[in-house]
């Protein structure tokens, strides 16, 4: 009778652990995209082999912290009105976005090194989708530009946002600047 108890309660104590390894797996990748497994560890206060129970290679590892960091982004972006005017609402989403961006650009760059393109690019379907119809009311509004494929516009944006996080972290970019360089940047591009 006392084994059906210690099931859950090692189920929960394993779910602890993983939270832990995420958590500081993001913590650590988000200011160095080249962390040590080992200091993973450390950091969320586990054993190499508690760490490799749960995440079997590095590339497990990074893509569940990269998964969280998406999941805690979307929530963030989920929340910003997207209504009314496409160019004033554009300017919203930029405002957070690009704060996303360069919160998790480290942790994309470790995910570059371990994951497909093709995986990166699933993980950032909603995103991608957000800003896909954002720009498609856009155009329908005639507020922004339709000579282009809204995929090329789409992927312009983000990368400007991801440009202007690799420009922080190499300091040629103010921080304080970024969410005008970046809106600016973004809506002279989109403009009829």
């Amino acid at each position: 009778m006392d084994e059906p108890s210690a099931r859950p309660r090692r189920r929960a104590d394993a779910e602890r652990s993983i939270a832990r390894i995420v958590s500081a797996a993001r913590t650590l990748l988000s200011s160095d995209p080249n962390a040590r497994t080992d200091d993973i560890a450390k950091a969320a206060g586990v054993g190499r082999m508690t760490l490799y129970g749960h995440f079997g290679t590095r590339a497990e590892l990074v893509e569940a912290a990269f998964t969280d960091a998406l999941r805690a982004g979307d929530e963030t972006l989920s929340a910003i009105d997207l209504t009314g005017n496409a160019r004033e609402a554009m300017t919203r989403l930029l405002a957070s976005s690009w704060q996303v961006v360069a919160e998790s650009a480290a942790l994309l760059a470790a995910a570059e090194e371990v994951l497909p393109a093709g995986r990166i690019r699933e993980l950032h379907a909603k995103p991608v989708q957000r800003m896909t119809e954002l720009i498609r009311r856009g155009q329908d509004q005639g507020v922004f530009r339709t000579d282009l494929p809204t995929v090329w516009l789409v992927n312009v944006v983000h990368h400007v946002l991801h440009g202007a996080a690799t420009e922080i972290r190499a300091g040629r970019l103010n921080p304080d600047d970024a969410a005008e360089v970046v809106t600016k940047t973004v809506q002279s591009m989109l403009m009829v």
